[in-house]
C-alpha cells in the first residue's frame, strides 16, 4: 500500500515537472532568441568640395549704378556656368548653371564733376542649392570709370579754340578774343554737363569671382 502511494506521488511529480517545462519552453526560447535587428538609419548624402580658386561666373539680375547704388546694397545673380567638384571626380557637376547667388556692394563712389573716378566693388556672400544656403568667401570685382580729366581739358581747350577760330573768321582780331572767351565758357559748361562718368552694370552683366576658401556641398 505504501509502495503504491509512493509510486503515485512520483508519477504525479513527474507529470507536473513535464507540464512546467512545456509551459516555460516557448517563453524561455523567446527570451533567449536574438533581438530583432534595429532599422538601419539612412546613409548621409555624399559631400563634395569646391576648392579655393574655383572661378564663379555669374550674371547680374538687376542694374547697379554708382549714381544710386551704395556700399552695403545687396544684389542677386545666377550662375552662368556649372561648378564642378575639386575632388577626384572632377567632372561631377556640384552647382548647376542657373543656381542663385547673393552678394553685396563693398564700395560705391560716384564720379566727381571735374575730377575723381567712379568706383564700384562687389563680392559674393552665398548661394542656394536644393533648399540649402551655402556661405562663400570670394574675391572682389572692382570697376572704375575712365578718367575724365583729359576729356574735360579737351572740351575746355577745344571750346576756346573753336570760339577763337569762329570769332577770327567772322571779324578779325578783337572779335577773335571775344570769341575765345565765349568759347572757353562754352567749353567749361560742356565739361560740367558731360564730364561726370559713372559705373553702370546693367542686368545680365557677366562678372567672374574667385572662391577664396573651400566650400563643402551636399550631393
Amino acid at each position: 500500500m505504501i509502495l503504491k502511494q509512493a509510486l503515485v506521488v512520483t508519477i504525479s511529480l513527474g507529470l507536473a515537472g513535464l507540464a512546467a517545462c512545456n509551459r516555460s519552453g516557448p517563453a524561455a526560447a523567446e527570451a533567449n532568441a536574438d533581438p530583432a535587428p534595429a532599422s538601419l538609419a539612412p546613409a548621409p548624402p555624399p559631400t563634395f568640395n569646391l576648392n579655393a580658386g574655383v572661378q564663379i561666373p555669374v550674371r547680374l539680375q538687376e542694374t547697379l549704378d554708382t549714381r544710386s547704388s551704395r556700399a552695403g546694397d545687396r544684389f542677386t545673380a545666377v550662375l552662368d556656368e556649372p561648378l564642378v567638384s575639386g575632388d577626384q571626380a572632377g567632372d561631377r557637376v556640384i552647382v548647376p548653371k542657373g543656381a542663385l547667388f547673393f552678394g553685396h556692394i563693398t564700395e560705391a563712389k560716384p564720379s566727381g564733376r571735374f575730377k575723381g573716378r567712379a568706383i564700384m566693388a562687389l563680392t559674393l556672400d552665398s548661394f542656394q542649392l536644393n533648399g540649402q544656403t551655402y556661405q562663400v568667401s570670394s574675391t572682389s570685382s572692382v570697376r572704375l570709370s575712365r578718367g575724365h580729366k583729359k576729356r574735360n581739358w579737351f572740351w575746355i581747350g577745344g571750346g576756346a579754340g573753336g570760339g577763337a577760330a569762329i570769332g577770327g573768321a567772322a571779324a578779325g582780331g578783337p572779335a577773335a578774343l571775344i570769341g575765345a572767351g565765349a568759347g572757353a565758357a562754352a567749353g567749361t559748361v560742356g565739361a560740367a554737363v558731360t564730364g561726370k562718368r559713372q559705373v553702370q552694370l546693367p542686368t545680365e552683366t557677366r562678372i567672374t569671382f574667385k572662391l577664396l576658401s573651400p566650400v563643402q556641398v551636399s550631393g
